[in-house]
């Protein structure tokens, strides 16, 4: 018992009341949209909550555990991937043209939004194991091949989206790690090598297609580029202070396909104005934040690692998300963490912040 009341003195409740509100944000706009599409049992705001409770469970399971023994267990969760990958392509369901997901007890569970913490732990442990010798391009070559089983699972699923961020999440350690510029140059050169090659000889028409519409939505606004322009329309349309919870007309009028997944922000943009997405920026900066700052106080290069690979997946996959919705980047369906509707999504992203949360409390404890 007194250990529990020292974990919840050090538990950083900023950090944990910035990611409720964000999850409450995300219920009212689920909700909202459920109503526009005429459900009445409203199933999917349900569903919502039951994965944000079960988030929230497992977010204080892994704050009290110490995330030293996910370094012991890096090696095992990383062949757990391999497999879980592995056995979705055999014995998944297919859902929009993927096959990602296991149907477990009526629900969709999709492994790609657990196996990105795993990489994540595993690189951690990786390179904080290696903190000498972590320039050396030998380093990075291993590093890239635990890597890439795990990018070419996921691609072949085909998720090109869960793959690309499997693959910054990589780069984005890289450079915590501080690796040589002239590294990421060589990078850069294989990535455009690599592009070209999936553009002639692996990518589906339909992934072509995605990537033309994203250079000119316009141009086939009523066929391939029907979702980025409803998304661009609802954005610019909520002024100030948007149109009002169940007033939009993008959502409410069916005009914008996946409202509660990949274009949630679209959705918040246009109900809540912007005033409300300016709320939505505040509290994940508070969230980048208090992970930020609490580094200075850390002495741990994994627990270091684990927080900057943590924040940085959080970003990756705001950055990109909103980044759709706007017409920056192409439709390749990531979520906007904390509030786009979906089970795996929400639980792997309170996993994530339970596991911060660890750190911190740690280093509160030993500061």
């Amino acid at each position: 018992m007194n250990k529990l009341i020292i974990y919840l003195k050090n538990f950083d409740w900023v950090l944990f009341s910035a990611v409720l509100l964000l999850l409450c944000f995300g219920l009212v706009e689920i909700y909202s949209i459920a109503l526009g599409r005429g459900t009445a049992d409203l199933l999917n705001f349900k569903k919502q909550i039951l994965f944000v409770i079960l988030g929230i469970a497992f977010l204080f399971v892994f704050a009290f555990l110490d995330f030293n023994y996910l370094k012991i267990s890096s090696k095992y969760l990383y062949i757990f991937a391999l497999i879980f990958l592995a056995a979705v392509l055999l014995v998944g369901k297919t859902v929009n043209g993927a096959k990602a997901w296991f149907n477990v007890l009526g629900f969709g569970l999709q492994p790609v939004e657990f196996v990105k913490i795993i990489l994540i732990i595993l690189l951690a442990y990786f390179f904080s194991s290696r903190a000498i010798k972590i320039r050396s391009a030998r380093q990075l070559i291993i590093s890239g091949l635990l890597l890439l089983p795990l990018v070419f699972l996921t691609f072949i699923q085909p998720d090109f989206g869960s793959a690309m961020v499997l693959f910054f999440i990589w780069l984005v350690m890289l450079a915590i790690a501080g690796f040589s510029k002239k590294y990421f140059i060589i990078l850069l050169v294989i990535i455009l090598a690599t592009g070209a090659g999936l553009w002639f000889f692996s990518f589906k028409d339909y992934q072509k297609e995605r990537i033309m519409t994203f250079i000119n939505p316009s141009a086939n606004s009523l066929n391939q580029g029907y979702n980025a322009t409803q998304a661009m329309i609802a954005v610019g349309s909520g002024g100030i202070i948007g149109r009002g919870v169940g007033f939009g007309s993008q959502s409410q009028l069916k005009f914008l396909p996946e409202a509660q997944t990949d274009f949630i922000f679209a959705v918040i943009c246009e109900e809540l104005g912007f005033l409300g997405v300016a709320l939505i920026f505040l509290f994940f900066g508070i969230i980048f934040y208090r992970c930020l700052i609490i580094t200075r106080k850390i002495n741990n290069d994994f627990g270091i690692f684990l927080i900057l690979g943590g924040v940085g997946l959080i970003f990756l996959e705001m950055f990109i998300n909103i980044s759709m919705n706007i017409g920056i980047l192409p439709i390749v369906g990531i979520t906007l963490p904390f509030l786009s509707y979906g089970g795996s999504s929400i639980i792997s992203s309170l996993i994530m912040i339970g596991i911060i949360e660890n750190i911190i409390i740690k280093s509160k404890i030993n500061y």
